[in-house]
């Protein structure tokens, strides 16, 4: 783990492997060891940074936390690592980040994996259940949001038979700082629909969702297929929200398959 001090925050992140950049955001609330298996597939062939959005993992919370902000970080920590450009992925809210660096810093995106995410801000019903959250959060604590998203987060069979994974969504749940949390629920309630967007993405793009996410359906992914130009959508089956852990194998398949592809350089396995 490496630290860098950026927009007056201190920004945790790990810088793995050799070659061309692509960086991995992670959702909410998780952090970085979200990625440890798709940093594992890439290392040999690709230089992976996975950082700590600010509010998780061991980066300093601090207010504001919008996906602007977020996004502004990303840039920062590419100017600190002196990287271009990237191919940049996000999943759930590293989504939303994601869509937000591509509208604030589109030339510096080679190519863009969109997992279990959308482009829509949230319903005014959304919000306040992000504020309700919020004030639950920073009364209670981390548990009550860990039991209520597990079951949003994981399919029914790996609830019941995949312990491991399980046990690694909860402990990046419980290890996220009330205060980051709290305010990274107030940046997703103020994000800006980025459905308009869509349509001027001129990248490569990869776009993957689990059949079974209750959180981002498969008809959010549907749609930003239909707007981004020449998109590939991939439908993990047996997967939900976090469909990066439950369908290892598949997920790091159809991500190594979509580097491979990118500017004709051939990446072994």
């Amino acid at each position: 783990m490496a630290q860098v001090n950026i927009n007056n925050i201190n920004l945790a992140f790990d810088d793995t492997g050799s070659g061309r950049p692509v960086i991995l955001l992670h959702g909410y609330p998780f952090n970085r060891t979200l990625w440890g298996s798709q940093v594992s597939a890439l290392r040999n062939n690709f230089r992976v940074i996975t950082p700590d959005l600010r509010g998780f993992g061991e980066s300093e919370a601090a207010e504001p936390a919008t996906m602007a902000l977020m996004a502004q970080d990303v840039a920062a920590l590419m100017d600190a690592l002196d990287i271009p450009k990237a191919i940049i992925g996000g999943l759930s809210m590293g989504g939303y980040v994601l869509l937000s660096f591509y509208k604030q810093f589109t030339n510096r995106v080679e190519a863009l994996v969109l997992a279990d995410t959308r482009p829509q801000a949230d319903t005014e019903e959304g919000k306040q259940n992000r504020v309700k959250q919020r004030e639950q959060i920073l009364r209670d604590g981390m548990g009550l949001t860990a039991d209520t998203m597990l079951p949003k987060l994981l399919t029914p069979e790996t609830v019941s038979t995949r312990p491991d994974i399980v046990n690694h969504v909860r402990n990046m749940i419980m290890n996220t700082k009330p205060a980051g949390a709290a305010a990274a629920l107030m940046g997703m309630a103020t994000r800006e629909d980025q459905t308009e967007l869509l349509q001027q993405i001129g990248v490569p793009t990869l776009i993957v969702v689990g059949r079974e996410d209750p959180i981002t359906p498969v008809q959010d992914s549907q749609l930003m297929h239909e707007r981004v130009q020449g998109s590939r959508l991939i439908i993990l089956e047996d997967a939900a929200h976090v469909s990066n852990l439950e369908q290892t194998e598949s997920f790091n398949g159809v991500l190594k398959s979509f580097l491979r592809n990118q500017n004709g350089r051939e990446a072994t396995d």
